[in-house]
């Protein structure tokens, strides 16, 4: 059994330009590479599930433009579903990421595009579908009201509900208490409950916080020391898997969720699920880019039964 999940979120065009450093105002200079490839966190955990063996559905809203082509070729390469709705009036997101040469360090400016018009009335128009899931997942990089909706929509209908509160932002109460997973990691946990996450033990107080908030568990993942699963009834420290030299650790969240969502939804343990998504992240930090980095189901499975 394969499990329906419905992932909320947006896609960007990442284009990605490296130089010695950024110019001043005014100025022109020549830079070392440029890079144009699939981004948002959505999408990119579209991707993660729906490699990892679900049937994913995603619900976003595109321009009419290359972008906008880019992202279904992405979709339909990895088997994902499209839920979207056409924005003429808008245009595909873009990300510009400039990465220094020397050190590694970036600068990113989002242009979310049609994806930040994404409104309380596509989620309702897409309620039955909703509704009809196995595991409903978000983040918020979509505007706040549409992620709350869809998310009571989720909760309305038994769906399993994965909250990844990425970017950190103040999250109202209410809306935590319909998620049965949150899916922080370190900076993100301490942006919702003030507690720094600098280890295993700060993760747990974390964890705490945010149960003491309404959520059904909180999963804290934590880079290279893996995941921390916390219910009310169990702790867990997952540790990560290591596959081979780090290549670039940037759709590793998105690996994680979109692999945790395709496990709950095939109906596992949550902590068979969390093993789970740490193994695909641990592939998919080996590899460049972060859709195309997306581990398969086999890669997946071979990686955890060793």
């Amino acid at each position: 059994m394969s499990g329906k999940i419905v992932i909320l979120g947006v896609f960007v065009a990442d284009t990605a330009y490296r130089a010695e450093r950024q110019p001043r105002m005014g100025e022109t200079i020549l830079g070392h590479s440029f890079a144009l490839g699939p981004g948002g966190k959505g999408s990119n955990q579209a991707v993660a599930a729906a490699m990892a063996g679900g049937e994913v559905h995603f619900v976003s809203r595109l321009g009419i433009d290359p972008f906008a082509d880019m992202a279904r070729a992405t979709w339909a390469k990895a088997g994902v579903i499209p839920e979207i709705t056409e924005d003429a009036e808008s245009y595909t997101g873009a990300a510009y990421i400039f990465v220094e040469q020397g050190s590694g360090n970036n600068a990113i400016i989002v242009a979310p595009g049609a994806a930040g018009r994404i409104a309380v009335s596509d989620i309702e128009a897409r309620a039955d579908l909703i509704r009809s899931a196995d595991v409903f997942v978000t983040q918020l990089e979509q505007p706040m009201a549409a992620a709350y909706r869809a998310l009571e929509v989720a909760r309305s209908g038994g769906v399993r509900t994965i909250l990844n509160p990425a970017p950190a932002a103040e999250i109202p109460a209410e809306m935590l208490a319909l998620c049965d997973y949150v899916t922080p990691n370190e900076s993100e946990a301490e942006g919702i409950t003030g507690i720094a996450v600098t280890s295993v033990s700060d993760a747990e107080r974390a964890a705490d916080a945010l149960l003491e908030k309404g959520v059904g568990a909180a999963i804290i993942t934590l880079g290279e020391n893996g995941a921390l699963y916390r219910d009310p009834r169990q702790t867990v420290h997952v540790p990560a898997f290591r596959v081979g030299d780090v290549v670039e650790t940037t759709g590793a969240g998105d690996a994680f969720n979109g692999a945790l969502a395709a496990a709950l939804a095939r109906g596992v343990d949550a902590i068979v699920a969390v093993r789970f998504g740490c193994a695909a992240a641990g592939i998919s930090v080996t590899r460049p880019g972060t859709a195309p980095a997306m581990p398969s189901l086999p890669e997946i499975e071979n990686l955890v039964s060793r």
